[in-house]
């Protein structure tokens, strides 16, 4: 019988460690930490991941800022917004939430963050440390992926993992960490031109999937006792439910989860873990200044 690795719960547990140590630095007199976040547009994604993520602030005791452009705002004026938020001395990591319109140049925006504030640890000096095992900000959605094994026992060390999707914010990233020293996995990026991908997927004993494409992963791509972490989230339409859509993994969850030992849902799984992931960043932010 699977196990669920319960997103929500650790997320939860997590929280309340960082709300105690928020009550320590308030205790001691010293800065409480402030996170910001930027958005542009009216993404419903968006709108909803930032929402909750000023929502997670407020549990843990932290401060909030939440900057809102229309879809509109210039390349030059959002640089410029940047700008000022990494002078503030009292803000102590903020994020610039993603996707961002297509005049804007995402690359540009996350090479102008400072990345000492920089929580979601997309700058690449950050991305840089991380490659080679320094003290950093990692990114926030890998972060939280390792923190669930971590948590669940899973075990690393020798196990075949692979990793599908190649994106900059979670799967090269994860396949770094996944690989270092004290987690020791042998791990493959696959993604969508890689031949025999569902032999590859097959031969995994720890399966991360990020791809983008709702329930990609089939039972027959799935050996009897693997662990698989669905990071998808695309929204599809349903008629169960008020918004008229729901979010669908890249697992087809249903049929691989009678297959495996541990599997993420979908919600409840990664979602929560990244998001308190950020709070774990802007702590450590705070932390380094002290």
């Amino acid at each position: 019988m699977y196990k669920i690795i319960d997103g929500k719960k650790i997320a939860a547990e997590i929280k309340h460690e960082i709300a105690a140590e928020v009550a320590k630095l308030r205790g001691s007199g010293k800065k409480v930490p402030h996170l910001a976040a930027v958005l542009v547009g009216n993404n419903g994604s968006s709108e909803t991941y930032v929402a909750n993520k000023v929502k997670d602030c407020g549990e843990v005791g932290f401060r909030s800022t939440l900057l809102r452009f229309s879809d509109d705002i210039s390349e030059e004026e959002l640089l410029q917004t940047i700008s000022q938020l990494n002078k503030d001395v009292d803000i102590d990591g903020f994020i610039v939430q993603l996707p961002l319109p297509d005049h804007i140049s995402e690359n540009k925006v996350i090479e102008a963050i400072d990345p000492s504030k920089d929580a979601d640890g997309f700058h690449p000096v950050n991305l840089g440390k991380m490659m080679i095992g320094l003290p950093c900000f990692l990114p926030a959605t890998p972060y939280g992926i390792i923190e669930l094994i971590k948590r669940y026992k899973i075990e690393t060390a020798g196990k075949n993992c692979v990793v599908i999707g190649r994106s900059n914010i979670v799967g090269r990233p994860v396949s770094i960490l996944l690989s270092q020293k004290g987690i020791d996995s042998t791990v493959c990026v696959v993604h969508s031109r890689t031949n025999d991908i569902q032999k590859i997927i097959r031969k995994a004993d720890i399966i991360i999937a990020a791809i983008g494409v709702p329930s990609f992963v089939k039972a027959e791509m799935v050996k009897e006792g693997a662990v698989v972490i669905d990071v998808g989230t695309t929204r599809i339409p349903s008629s169960e439910t008020k918004s008229g859509w729901k979010l669908a993994g890249d697992v087809d969850f249903e049929n691989v989860a009678p297959r495996c030992s541990f599997i993420t849902p979908v919600p409840g799984g990664v979602g929560p873990m990244t998001r308190v992931s950020l709070l774990r960043n802007t702590l450590l932010a705070v932390k380094g200044k002290s």
